[in-house]
């Protein structure tokens, strides 16, 4: 994985995070066609595993709000989301991940959140791409825990987890809203001293 970082204080929109396949960095408006494109190709596939969706969600006027709301996160450390990207020519994005409600003092940890379109699952992506993400939590924003949670019937998504060196931690009851019902989660986490960049 390399890290590219900005001159800024903050985690800036110019930042990127490789693997071999993979690009990921900060959303940007230019994003909005091949953004709005894909989640409305992978709507049925994405559905079910994500909040409900606001009527006007693949709007442009939406996904700029998105993107404004996103750089107050990143310039109060509170969430990093990124975009991700083949690592070719084409710059195809693939789908997204996001660090969020990042938690400092005798905490030091976050959650990971993570959508792929419908077209490039089960390729190896999201795996990839989540134990990356890992790295810069750990050798960037200096965590000490990431956790994520996925739902209990969401077998791709704990072999991702599984895959990228999360550990099973227990059942959350009714732990978030997705698709509109509050729905039992499973929690996974993964510490700094259990990260192996390999």
């Amino acid at each position: 994985m390399i890290f590219h970082r900005s001159a800024n204080e903050y985690y800036e929109l110019t930042d990127t995070i490789e693997t071999v396949r993979l690009t990921m960095r900060f959303p940007l408006m230019d994003d909005y066609a091949q953004w709005s494109s894909l989640r409305n190709q992978s709507r049925a596939f994405l559905v079910p595993w994500e909040a409900s969706w606001p009527a006007d969600d693949l709007s442009r006027n939406a996904f700029a709000y998105r993107l404004k709301h996103y750089r107050g996160n990143v310039r109060k450390d509170e969430a990093y989301p990124l975009l991700i990207f083949k690592a070719d020519d084409n710059k195809k994005l693939l789908g997204g991940v996001t660090i969020s409600n990042v938690r400092r003092g005798i905490a030091q940890t976050a959650q990971l959140g993570y959508w792929i379109g419908q077209p490039h699952a089960n390729k190896g992506y999201m795996s990839e791409a989540v134990r990356a993400v890992s790295g810069f939590c750990f050798d960037q924003l200096a965590l000490n825990r990431v956790e994520a949670a996925c739902l209990i019937n969401n077998g791709p998504s704990t072999r991702v987890l599984e895959n990228a060196g999360f550990s099973h931690e227990g059942i959350a009851r009714k732990y978030l809203k997705i698709n509109g019902k509050w729905q039992d989660h499973l929690l996974y986490a993964l510490l700094k001293d259990d990260y192996r960049s390999d």
